[in-house]
């Protein structure tokens, strides 16, 4: 810390052009997890740009761009020596901060029925009203095409509904600004163990700390539509489990042909292991359909930079 201090004063003794220069390459490496060039070069000389990295405060990523050596080192003494550069690292920090995935108390009162619809598995009396509140909806389906045809029906809407939500609901940005900086601690520590440099790797160590909070940040943003998701295929996969395991179901339509495994006797015949039969026929069909539906939709559901 004290030798990022001594680097930073250098830096400000020569002008402060050059303590400008640093903050907005701070500033942008803590927005994108790097820096280059060509992300700075409208506010920054080559001259300006070389100087930073000839006084160490840039590391090289490995060809992917460069990295602020112990930047909240840098931002400290920046804060000392000139407060106006570092102003525009604080917009960056509000930014994210707006970038903050927020429960809302419709997701929270989601998240409560969910948990209570979890308990038709175990409970016969729960599993009842809600197999008999859909069976209103889906018993006529039922009536006219075979179950197996309903589970495909089942298995589409449900993939649809959770193609949908997760396009509308994932934020992406906050899981890729959280994993960045995770990556880029993690380089940071292994170089400052190949130097040697206790020092920083106890800065880089308290950072880690800090961004146990980032994380919580994007397991929050992660989980936030399967809440919603299973707000719908609980339901429907109680009810299937209502018509097979509570006798509602004729046992002449407990007969099919799946991929793979051949001809099922019954529903609840077990495929591989204590898989059930209508356990797999539904997830083959619901996995095949959702990942049709986000080709098709162009729905990212991975992190993006």
């Amino acid at each position: 810390m004290a030798r990022t201090a001594q680097k930073v004063d250098s830096l400000a003794a020569e002008g402060e052009d050059m303590t400008d220069a640093l903050g907005t390459v701070l500033s942008v490496a803590q927005r994108n997890g790097t820096v280059s060039w060509a992300d700075v070069s409208d506010d920054l000389t080559s001259g300006q740009w070389g100087r930073l990295i000839e006084k160490g405060l840039l590391v090289d990523a490995d060809g992917a761009g460069f990295v602020i050596d112990d930047p909240e080192g840098i931002r400290e003494a920046l804060e000392e020596s000139d407060p106006d550069a570092i102003s525009s690292t604080t917009d960056a920090n509000d930014g994210d901060e707006d970038a903050e995935v927020n429960w809302t108390s419709y997701d929270k009162a989601a998240a409560v029925i969910t948990l209570g619809l979890f308990a038709g598995y175990m409970l016969q009396s729960v599993r009842s009203v809600v197999g008999g509140t859909l069976d209103v909806l889906l018993g006529p389906l039922n009536d006219a095409v075979p179950f197996y045809v309903v589970i495909l029906i089942l298995a589409i809407l449900t993939g649809l509904w959770s193609t949908i939500l997760q396009d509308n609901l994932m934020n992406s940005e906050v899981m890729a600004q959280t994993q960045g900086k995770m990556q880029d601690l993690k380089e940071r520590r292994e170089a400052a163990k190949e130097r040697g440099d206790d020092e920083e790797l106890e800065a880089i160590q308290q950072e880690q700390m800090e961004a146990m909070g980032d994380q919580l940040g994007m397991f929050k943003a992660q989980f936030r539509p399967m809440v919603w998701i299973m707000l719908l295929t609980i339901p429907a996969f109680l009810w299937m489990y209502w018509m097979i395991r509570d006798g509602h179901i004729e046992a002449t339509e407990t007969v099919m042909v799946l991929p793979i495994f051949g001809e099922i006797s019954g529903w609840q015949e077990g495929v591989i292991g204590p898989l059930q039969a209508w356990i797999l026929w539904y997830f083959l069909c619901s996995l095949g359909f959702s990942q049709l539906l986000r080709k098709a939709l162009n729905v990212q559901t991975s992190p993006t930079g």
